[in-house]
C-alpha cells in the first residue's frame, strides 16, 4: 500500500496519470489537491475509486502539510500549473502566483513534514516541467538534452523555469528527495480545448475558422499523455534523486502537419460513422467539403518560439523508457475519444 498526493489531478496530464496510476497500482491510494480552476474538471477523475479529490490550492502550505501528515503520504507528484502560453502573456501574475509560489509551497511542506519533523521515512517530490524552459532552436539545432542551457521566452516558461530552479535547490540544499521532468507537447484524452488540437478538432466539428499562427512552421516534439504517464511512472520507479529526465514522443511535427492531421481523421471519422453529419451539421465534413477549408492564417503570437525538440538519450538509458504511440495512430484515438466523449467537453464549452 502507498499514499500519493498528486496536485492537478483534475487537469489534464494529472486526470490521465490518476487513471493510468490507478489501473497499475490498485492498492495505492491518491488524493488529487485540485483547485478547479477552467481547467480542472472533477469528472476527469469520476469513477477512480481510489482517488479522493480534495478541493484546494497548493499555495495553502497548511493545508498541504496535513494532508501529509494525516494521510501518510510519502510521494507527491506536483502537476498543478497555468500552462497555456497565451494566457501567460495576457495575464502573467497568474503564473507566477501558481508555478513559481504554489511550487514553492509544496516543497516547503514537504520539507517539514519528510525532513524536519524526523519522519526518516523514504520519500519522492516529482516535477512535471516542460521543454520550453530551454527556449527555442534552430532548424538544425541538436535536440534539447537535460544540460541544456535555460532560455525561457513566455511568462509562462519562464515561471516554469523558476519552479525547476526551486525544486533543484530544494535537493541540494535541505536534501529533499526529487526528480524532474521536462516534457513535450501532450495531446489525448482529456485535454481543455484551449490547446491546440482539441481546440481545432471542435472547431472543425462547428464550422469554426482554424487560426493558423504565422506561416503555421512552428515545429513541436509531440507526447500522448499515456506515454507520458509511463515516463513519469518510470522517474519515480527509477529516477535518482536529484536527477531531471526529458520526456519526448519522439515525433517532430510542424503545426501546420498537425492541423492536416486533425482535419483528415475529422473527415475519415465523418465517413465511417453514421449519424456524425446530423449532430455536427456545421462541419464542412458533413457537407461533403473538406474540413481543411476551415484553415485562416492569423498573425504570430509574440515571442512564438519556432522549434522545440527533445532527445530523450537519458530517460531511455536509466530509465527504459521508449513511447509507444506513434502519432498517426494516436491522432486518429484522440479524435474518436472526443467523439465518443461529448458529456465531457460539451460543458466547457457551455462555461
Amino acid at each position: 500500500m502507498a499514499n500519493l498526493l498528486i496536485t492537478g489531478g483534475a487537469g489534464f496530464i494529472g486526470g490521465n496519470f490518476v487513471h493510468y496510476w490507478a489501473e497499475k497500482h490498485p492498492d495505492h491510494t491518491l488524493t488529487i489537491l485540485d483547485c478547479l480552476t477552467y481547467a480542472g474538471n472533477a469528472s476527469t477523475i469520476r469513477g477512480v475509486e481510489q482517488a479522493e479529490l480534495v478541493t484546494g490550492d497548493i499555495r495553502d502550505t497548511s493545508l498541504v502539510e496535513s494532508l501529509l501528515r494525516e494521510r501518510d503520504i510519502a510521494t507527491i507528484i506536483h502537476f498543478a500549473a497555468e500552462s497555456h502560453v497565451d494566457r501567460s502573456i495576457s495575464g502573467p501574475d497568474a503564473f507566477i502566483e501558481t508555478n513559481i509560489l504554489g511550487t514553492n509551497s509544496l516543497l516547503k511542506a514537504a520539507r517539514t513534514v519528510w525532513l524536519d519533523e524526523g519522519s526518516s521515512q523514504p520519500h519522492r517530490f516529482h516535477h512535471i516541467s516542460t521543454d520550453e524552459v530551454y527556449g527555442s532552436l534552430g532548424p538544425e539545432d541538436p535536440a534539447f538534452t537535460e544540460t541544456h542551457q535555460y532560455q525561457p521566452n513566455s511568462p509562462y516558461s519562464a515561471s516554469k523555469a523558476s519552479s525547476d530552479h526551486l525544486v533543484r535547490a530544494y535537493h541540494h540544499t535541505y536534501g529533499l528527495d526529487v526528480t524532474t521532468s521536462n516534457c513535450s507537447n501532450n495531446y489525448g484524452p482529456y485535454q481543455y480545448p484551449e490547446k491546440l488540437i482539441p481546440l481545432f478538432l471542435l472547431n472543425a466539428l462547428h464550422g469554426r475558422a482554424l487560426p493558423i499562427y504565422g506561416d503555421g512552421m512552428n515545429v513541436r516534439d509531440w507526447l500522448h499523455v499515456e506515454d507520458h504517464c509511463r515516463g513519469i511512472e518510470a522517474c519515480l520507479e527509477r529516477g535518482q534523486p536529484g536527477e531531471v529526465y526529458n520526456i519526448g514522443g519522439g515525433e517532430e511535427l510542424a503545426n501546420l502537419s498537425v492541423i492536416e492531421s486533425i482535419c483528415s481523421e475529422v473527415d475519415l471519422a465523418f465517413a465511417d460513422i453514421a449519424g456524425l453529419a446530423e449532430r455536427y451539421p456545421d462541419a464542412p465534413a458533413a457537407q461533403g467539403r473538406k474540413s481543411e477549408e476551415l484553415k485562416a492564417y492569423v498573425t504570430d503570437r509574440a515571442g512564438h518560439d519556432r522549434r522545440y525538440a527533445i532527445d530523450e538519450t537519458k530517460a531511455r538509458d536509466e530509465l527504459g523508457y521508449t513511447p509507444n504511440w506513434k502519432f498517426a495512430d494516436a491522432m486518429r484515438q484522440t479524435v474518436r475519444w472526443y467523439l465518443e466523449n461529448e458529456d465531457w467537453w460539451k460543458p466547457l464549452l457551455r462555461g
